[in-house]
């Protein structure tokens, strides 16, 4: 597959308070294993566009963009939402992620890329229209889905394989059946969030201390099937790699083996309904060394497929 990492140095500008596991450090451990590995030489590498306003604007409300921008401080930090921080810098990493996914949507519906992995902070997933959330600011990932909507994009499909449940998506989604979203996330854990399921919503929790066995279970059981039906004309990957065994933000026990194998599920997925190309951008994942080593082997199959 021709693939492809968007990223931007300003991505690494974002910074939160002393010792926060979301730092620019993870996007260095990610570089340097894809060097290490020989992976880097086998794919592209695109440096993200600058999103606009209005891009942002079509998942997010004009009061949460202004709110964003009214608690960026001139020096220091500033606390967003109790558990995200901003710098001066922050709106410069902000603006680079989201262009990470507008490019990435750019790039394969001209037919230049089959698969994109979008290497950016701050993450995602936890912000939902009106706020942001656990380090979560804006949703890349959503308003990446949004702009390939504007596109003419009819069916998405959303795969979010954080530790953490991606309730920002979705709430953004919640509504719109032209996007299948499935989640699988340690459950009870934060976010705490509704995690009941409906036609175009697919909730997987999945219990503290489990891995491969599960996982797999739960993918050809109850994501494939609906996955398949449904028929994505793109598909885009939520990519936190947090449900490692090695990373203590949370208690799955994941390993590289088997994001390689939920990689390869995917490839075939989209091969077998002629999807237009895959999307992954990253979430969590704040081990450096296993974080490293999951993105390196999850754009090894992409590379490889």
């Amino acid at each position: 597959m021709r693939t492809a990492i968007i990223a931007h140095p300003a991505c690494r500008k974002h910074k939160m308070i002393v010792d926060h596991p979301e730092c620019p450090e993870r996007l260095d451990a990610i570089q340097d294993r894809l060097v290490a590995s020989g992976v880097d030489v086998t794919i592209a590498h695109k440096l993200a566009p600058k999103a606009t306003l209005a891009h942002i604007g079509l998942a997010h409300s004009e009061q949460h963009i202004a709110h964003i921008l009214a608690t960026l401080p001139q020096a220091g930090l500033a606390d967003l939402d109790g558990d995200t921080w901003l710098c001066p810098e922050s709106f410069l990493a902000i603006e680079r992620a989201v262009g990470a996914g507008i490019l990435a949507v750019d790039e394969i519906l001209a037919g230049q890329l089959d698969a994109a992995f979008c290497a950016i902070r701050p993450p995602g997933h936890h912000a939902n229209k009106d706020s942001s959330s656990g380090f979560c600011v804006v949703n890349n990932l959503a308003i990446a889905v949004k702009y390939a909507q504007t596109l003419g994009i009819k069916r998405i499909a959303i795969l979010d394989i954080d530790v953490h449940h991606g309730n920002g998506t979705q709430d953004i989604f919640i509504d719109d059946e032209s996007v299948l979203f499935c989640s699988l996330f340690q459950h009870p854990f934060y976010p705490n969030t509704a995690v009941e399921s409906n036609n175009h919503i697919i909730n997987s929790p999945m219990s503290a201390g489990q891995g491969a066995v599960q996982l797999k279970e739960l993918v050809t059981q109850q994501w494939l099937p609906k996955l398949t039906d449904f028929n994505p004309e793109l598909i885009f990957i939520s990519a936190g790699f947090d449900a490692h065994l090695e990373d203590d933000m949370g208690g799955l026990g994941f390993v590289e083996a088997d994001y390689v194998w939920f990689t390869e599920q995917v490839i075939a997925l989209a091969k077998l309904c002629q999807s237009k190309g895959i999307i992954s951008m990253l979430e969590g994942g704040y081990d450096l060394s296993s974080l490293g080593r999951s993105v390196t082997e999850h754009l090894r199959a992409f590379a490889h497929a």
